[in-house]
Order: C-alpha cells, then structure tokens, then sequence
C-alpha cells in the first residue's frame, strides 16, 4: 500500500475524465478551429477559384462531422454523468458552468444555422462529395442574409467563449496549480 502526501508543490492529482470524453472534448475543439479558420480564409480568396470552392467543401464535411461529434458528446456526457470528476465550488464552478452551457449552447445554434444558411441558398450540405442531406424544410431564401450574419457572429461568439475556456485552464494550471487542465489531456 502507498500513502501519498500532498503538499503546495505537489497537490493531489485529481480525477480524469474518461477518454471517450477527452477524444470528443478535443475533436470538437479541432473542428471548431477548422470550420472557423477555412470560412474565415475562403473570404479571402477570389469568388469561384479552385482554393475557395475547395474551403468550403471542407467547411461543410466538417460541419457535417462537427453534428456526428457533438451528438456523440451530449450522448456520452450524459452518460458519464458518474464518472466526471468533482468540480470547483463557488463562483469558479458557476462560472465554469456558465462557460460550458454557453459553449454547448452556441455549438448547437451553430451547427443548426450552418445548415440552415446553406439550405437558404438553395444547395445541400455536402459531405465530402458521399452524400449530401438536402433541406427538408423549405428555408427561404429571403433568410440567407440574416442567417449568414447569424452564423458569422455566433462563430466568433465560440471562438470568444472558447479562448476563454483555454485561459482558464492555463490559468489553473500555472497559477492556481490545482490539475484541472489535466483531467482533459490525453495520454496521461
């Protein structure tokens, strides 16, 4: 049996999250920056050019995973309910659940708006050229530029909520030194 100490220079190491958590945890955050850097990047580039059209088909095969992988989260956060490790108190565990309820709530809104801007436009949403889901609905075209306005601000509104996130945990783990970031890196 070994007994371990804790002391300031080294606290107790906390508990992890599981790996299915942490892969979804970091595939959502992979896929927010490619979804946010190819938009951002085919604005640059000239209308109709092999580059832009090449962004946006990834865009939407990956707005399209970006729905699998979110689904798959919300599915496997509820039910790892038990197993997720014990969260901060007071103000700190407010403000992490505000955090985390505004990110999932701007995930879902986005994903949402994606498709429907797209369907406002007239085409389908292709996945990488396999399949492409049509628009079920009739989205009116008279929406697409307040869905594109839509889909733009929520975008850097993740982006925003997610810096912060990334500050945060930096921040626990260079000052406050508790391991919270921790319990989200793989391969530990």
């Amino acid at each position: 049996m070994t007994i371990e100490l804790s002391s300031p220079s080294h606290p107790p190491q906390p508990a992890r999250y599981n790996s299915g958590m942490i892969w979804l945890h970091w595939a959502t955050a992979l896929l927010v920056m490619l979804l946010f850097l190819s938009a951002e990047i085919w604005d640059f580039t000239e209308k109709g050019s092999a580059l832009r059209n090449g962004l946006k088909a990834l865009h939407y095969g990956a707005g399209i995973t970006l729905l699998c992988v979110f689904v798959a989260r919300l599915a496997w956060r509820l039910a790892s309910l038990a197993s997720i490790p014990p969260e901060e108190q007071g103000l700190m565990r407010l403000a992490a659940k505000a955090a985390h309820g505004l990110l999932y709530l701007g995930l879902a809104a986005q994903i949402c708006l994606g498709f429907l801007w797209r369907w406002s436009q007239g085409k389908p949403v292709d996945f990488f050229g396999l399949f492409a889901i049509a628009d079920p609905i009739g989205v009116s075209p008279d929406y697409r530029h307040l869905l594109g306005e839509m889909h733009s601000f929520i975008a850097w509104t993740i982006i925003g909520l997610a810096a912060v996130h990334a500050l945060a945990a930096i921040y626990h783990h260079t000052v406050l030194k508790d391991g919270v970031l921790m319990k989200m890196m793989p391969g530990r």
